[in-house]
């Protein structure tokens, strides 16, 4: 009779991995000409680009912050935080405000383009690039169509050391 439940356990651990998983939905944006992608679920709303307060001896990535309904959310150029260039504002730049480990904080991109949804088969692992790029916060590499999606580990970026410096600005 004991060889029955580890029989079962096994069988039900072999099971598992051939099992499709959910699928997963994240919003692509664009930073110059690349898209990228979050996990949806992290997302609270979008708005468009407004002033912000500048906080002073903030790194040059943190834009500043904004009164939200009453919550204080420091602003993040994602342009500015990989390096890709000078950031023009207009009327497709779009705050996204997220919530992360119950901290709010916006997120300023180019444009945002719409939901898709990927199955663990559209995720490609990123490929290591050396110090060229820091890959710890890419989950991988979407790919639908022609399409293919940077996909950021928003909760890893965000939670990093240097961006602890948002919990104490917006504290």
């Amino acid at each position: 009779m004991s060889t029955t439940p580890s029989q079962q356990a096994t069988d039900t651990r072999n099971a598992a991995p051939s099992r499709p998983g959910r699928p997963l939905e994240f919003l692509s944006f664009t930073l110059g000409q690349e898209e990228y992608g979050i996990d949806i679920q992290k997302v609270q709303e979008l708005r468009g680009y407004d002033a912000v307060t500048r906080i002073a001896n903030a790194p040059e990535y943190i834009k500043g912050v904004v009164n939200l309904r009453g919550i204080i959310v420091p602003i993040i150029d994602m342009r500015i935080k990989f390096k890709l260039g000078t950031p023009s504002y207009d009327q497709f730049t779009v705050v996204i405000v997220l919530n992360i480990a119950g901290r709010v904080v916006g997120m300023v991109v180019d444009s945002v383009s719409d939901v898709i949804t990927l199955s663990a088969e559209q995720i490609k692992p990123a490929p290591e690039m050396g110090s060229v790029l820091d890959t710890d916060y890419l989950i991988g590499l979407g790919t639908l169509d022609e399409r293919m999606l940077i996909l950021v580990d928003i909760d890893r970026l965000m939670s990093s050391d240097e961006m602890g410096l948002v919990e104490k600005i917006a504290a």
